[in-house]
């Protein structure tokens, strides 16, 4: 494939200085950059950076808080060819070492909140750096005791010497994104500058991100949810919204201040926005909000209620995917505004689709228009391991050979480590995950599929199914249950009431609600 057919995520700098040449691109507290300025501004670092001595696919790590230069160095870096390792500005330093000793990055860059990892990356500790960058703009007595280079110093040394043209790193890479997985140390996922440019059409078709949008960074650049919705927002030209990381105060802030329009959740978020506006009693602003993308897990019933009571006018959204196939696989709506309007809801139209939640597993929706996703089965059963193709997967593993990624017609076929199903509607049911099932009495126990049932119970906000070692059946099935606010555990209650704020939960009772919900075989279900 020719240079001029390939993808790169610098390609949307036509346009932004175009199109978007007068119009606001990035908000950053008091600092404000149009579409022209935001161009400038990366192309003057990228000349720097290459006058320093970066080279084509040396690896640039970054460490810092979400802000408009964070963005900015992602693409200065990507223009010249070089390889971007956003690290977690949440890791200790010496996880942050152990990711860099794999990947080797010849610069390391970061803001205040990770400043002491220079100190202690000196001498021996990571061999292949050469160069300590703040990102931020410290005092004169931070970069002596850190001996740093800033991007002030890189973009005044630089000479614009004609026109520039964006490189590619070998194999198109562009991401070192890390991951934990399911084998608890990070790994370096590759991602390719086609996979983030597919992965951004199919958030604009899907979710409807457009030019008009204000989009506000909830997600830290370093998870491949919030890299891969900016470079969706940076596609179509919309405008970015900073807050340094994600506080629900801050974000409802943020959200009036700028009538931000788009924003990215995970559960753990939405139930803080939710929260926080119980607390204060306030809801202003709300109502600017028209797309909401949910992923890291689904959003309990209760959640959606309140979510879309708070959000009224947003299309409420939710995705399943992973790092290693740059973000989303399958998207669902679970709230469409406009269908409220019009008197139809999303409930009716399960009668004809599915469900979200079944005793089986939980619907995660339809693949995006450029997802290929198949199901791997044993025997007769519908059930397998989740399998998934196309442009959208990892290039490999960092410390993978590249040769070596992908060596057979099987393996072309990325395992995502998930079990489950396609129903006859087209969407995929999440049943649980291949190492993750619980041997329990000779059965194969999936701990996702008795959570969907738990949380169905009006007393249960979340839970969490675990398998611990017991002699007679191998592992004994336990349940750790949250209460939701009001309701109270009774070991020796056999019903609840609902009337006076009478509302018990025991063990019998949500054995029950199991088998009320098909989950026959989960009598010595534990709490």
């Amino acid at each position: 494939m020719g240079i001029l057919s390939e993808a790169h995520i610098c390609q949307c700098f036509s346009r932004l200085a175009t199109q978007k040449r007068n119009s606001l691109v990035t908000i950053n507290g008091a600092r404000q950059k149009t579409g022209q300025q935001l161009v400038d501004s990366v192309l003057s670092l990228a000349r720097g950076l290459l006058q320093l001595g970066l080279q084509n696919g040396d690896v640039v790590a970054i460490s810092a808080f979400n802000s408009d230069w964070y963005l900015e160095w992602i693409l200065a870096v990507a223009f010249i060819g070089g390889i971007v390792a956003p690290l977690n500005y949440r890791w200790s330093f010496e996880e942050a070492r152990m990711a860099m000793v794999t990947i080797r990055p010849k610069m390391l860059v970061t803001d205040e909140s990770c400043y002491y990892w220079h100190s202690a990356a000196r001498g021996d500790a990571i061999p292949s750096l050469r160069w300590h960058v703040s990102l931020s703009s410290p005092s004169l007595d931070i970069i002596n005791k850190y001996n740093m280079l800033t991007a002030e110093m890189l973009v005044e040394q630089s000479v614009i010497y004609g026109s520039m043209n964006y490189s590619f790193a070998p194999e198109g890479a562009v991401i070192i994104c890390f991951t934990s997985g399911t084998t608890g140390r990070p790994k370096g996922v590759v991602i390719s500058h086609t996979a983030l440019i597919v992965q951004s059409l199919a958030k604009v078709a899907i979710v409807g991100y457009s030019e008009d949008d204000v989009y506000l960074h909830t997600a830290p650049l370093c998870h491949i949810g919030g890299l891969s919705s900016a470079m969706a927002m940076l596609m179509v030209g919309a405008c970015h919204a900073f807050i340094p990381k994600f506080e629900a105060t801050l974000a409802l802030e943020a959200i009036e201040q700028h009538h931000v329009t788009s924003l990215i959740t995970v559960p753990a978020m939405m139930a803080d926005l939710i929260s926080s506006v119980r607390l204060k009693r306030i809801q202003k602003g709300c109502d600017s909000v028209k797309k909401i993308l949910n992923g890291g897990g689904g959003l309990s019933d209760n959640l959606i209620k309140d979510a879309t009571r708070l959000f009224p006018r947003a299309k409420l959204l939710s995705a399943y995917g992973m790092t290693e196939t740059c973000s989303s696989l399958t998207f669902t709506t679970l709230f469409e505004p406009m269908l409220e309007a019009s008197g139809t809801s999303l409930q009716m139209l399960a009668v004809t689709n599915s469900s979200p939640v079944k005793a089986r597993g939980v619907c995660v929706g339809k693949p995006a228009p450029h997802v290929e996703i198949k199901i791997c089965v044993d025997g007769s059963s519908n059930v397998g391991r989740i399998l998934t193709r196309g442009p959208h997967v990892m290039l490999r593993y960092w410390d993978q050979i590249p040769e070596k990624a992908s060596n057979s017609v099987e393996e072309t076929w990325l395992d995502t480590g998930d079990i489950g199903f396609i129903d006859d509607h087209g969407n995929l049911w999440l049943v649980g995950r291949t190492n993750g099932h619980i041997k329990s009495g000779g059965e194969n126990i999936y701990p996702e599929e008795v959570e969907a049932v738990l949380i169905q119970h009006p007393g249960v906000l979340s839970s969490v199914v675990v398998g611990i070692p017991d002699p007679r059946l191998t592992e004994l099935v336990v349940a750790c249950i949250r209460l939701r606010e009001n309701w109270q555990w009774s070991d020796d209650s056999f019903k609840y009431s609902v009337q006076s704020n009478e509302l018990f939960l025991s063990s019998t009772i949500l054995r029950l609600h199991c088998r009320e919900k098909n989950l026959t075989g989960y009598a010595l279900l534990n709490f």
